[in-house]
């Protein structure tokens, strides 16, 4: 008779295996994915003027999921021989030597070639534009060996969601897009300034290039002077689309959301600055409901 050990050891392997690709993927924090779902999302109401087709919703949402998974790979490959030098990456899977190069170059691969089926249901300029939002994506992890401010590069990979977002809906990606492409790369510059303020003490011991750095004794300051362009470039976008009431009772609160934020990275306390990193995730919902509220009032 057969042991019902034998029988589980497969299946055991397998969802050990799922899990450590799951960790890898960050699917198991999905604050990254929603930084960069929501201003897609934002062009996605806007391209569409308050009804977006369901279809284009969901495979927004699924590509952003899945490229930003790759993303999270590509760059703990890089990163493999720095992440268990720094206290919040050391327990992350190649820190541990609980994957292989062999098998996150296959899982980019798969979550590339998914993502790309994504775009299947829009136009060959959408594809077009997804292009240097793949190369951006992928070389934004070798940034940070040598470019000063690599979470400027990352606001550009983050926001190409929002011209792909117009072309697939519009045809076109008009002024409106790039002011809103630009309000992001100020917003991501913003709190991933923030985020590097926390493993700055470690990013400084093993030679790492980031904002926080950078700007030395001023991060904190330089990262609201980011918030503070991206409010006025929002106030720009509310402008071009003839905003109502909701849009500026929206600005107003972020704004006081960002003082609050100032208030706590201030200290420069290392769990503080995270949890304010995670505390954007309310900015960016926040916009979203504005925005859709604004075309459910016109």
């Amino acid at each position: 008779m057969i042991n019902s050990k034998i029988l589980r050891q497969p299946e055991n392997q397998w969802r050990k295996r799922l899990n450590v690709y799951i960790k890898l993927m960050r699917a198991d924090k999905p604050i990254g994915t929603l930084l960069l779902l929501y201003p897609t999302l934002w062009a996605v109401w806007i391209a569409a003027e308050g009804q977006p087709e369901f279809l284009t919703v969901a495979m927004f949402s699924l590509g952003t999921f899945l490229m930003r998974s790759a993303g999270c790979v590509a760059n703990d490959w890089a990163d493999r021989n720095f992440d268990g030098h720094v206290e919040r990456t050391k327990n992350r899977p190649f820190a541990t030597g609980a994957v292989s190069g062999k098998e996150a170059k296959m899982l980019i691969v798969a979550l590339c070639a998914c993502a790309a089926m994504c775009l299947i249901p829009f136009s060959w300029q959408t594809w077009a534009l997804a292009l240097p939002a793949l190369f951006l994506a992928f070389t934004y992890p070798f940034m940070k060996r040598f470019f000063p401010v690599p979470q400027f590069y990352l606001g550009l990979a983050f926001s190409f969601g929002i011209p792909m977002a117009f072309m697939a809906i519009r045809g076109e990606v008009p002024a409106i897009a790039w002011w809103l492409f630009a309000a992001n790369v100020f917003w991501t510059l913003a709190y991933d300034t923030i985020y590097a303020m926390a493993d700055k003490p470690d990013d400084v011991k093993i030679g790492m290039k980031t904002s926080a750095i950078t700007f030395g004794i001023f991060d904190a300051e330089v990262a609201m002077l980011c918030h503070f362009v991206f409010d006025v470039l929002m106030i720009r976008v509310g402008l071009l689309l003839g905003a109502n009431w909701v849009i500026w009772t929206a600005l107003i609160i972020v704004i006081m959301w960002q003082w609050q934020q100032y208030q706590r990275i201030f200290s420069r306390d290392r769990q503080a600055c995270f949890e304010t990193f995670l505390a954007n995730n309310q900015i960016g919902w926040l916009w979203l409901s504005a925005i859709a509220a604004h075309f459910a009032f016109v």
